[in-house]
């Protein structure tokens, strides 16, 4: 069973509004691949099992903050090894940590 997952929206590291703008190169996700999507403020990334009308299937296999690069077992009810489904819409692009602004950052 898929656990529901509320994605944050991707802003400006969207791939799809990427790729709206410039299309070649953008490509359906396969088996395998590694995609990511943002979660209360974190990186999750995602390996493909599947790919249905728009939205990935797959498997949790790394939470990250994104400002240290830091790896975490569990954000919220959402952890590594959890099955979910990443709309299009939803992909990321992946932060690189000086990106992240001290604002962004959640207090310890």
């Amino acid at each position: 069973m898929h656990k529901h997952v509320e994605w944050d929206d991707p802003g400006a590291d969207s791939v799809m509004r990427h790729y709206e703008r410039s299309p070649q190169g953008y490509s359906e996700p396969g088996r395998g691949d590694i995609l990511s999507g943002r979660y209360q403020g974190k990186v999750v990334r995602i390996k493909v099992e599947a790919y249905v009308d728009g939205t990935s299937i797959g498997e949790v296999v790394a939470l990250i903050e994104p400002h240290s690069g830091k790896r975490r077992k569990l954000i919220g009810k959402l952890a590594v090894g959890d099955t979910v489904r990443l709309p299009d819409a939803s992909r990321a692009f992946e932060p690189r940590p000086g990106d992240v602004s001290k604002e962004d950052e959640e207090p310890q």
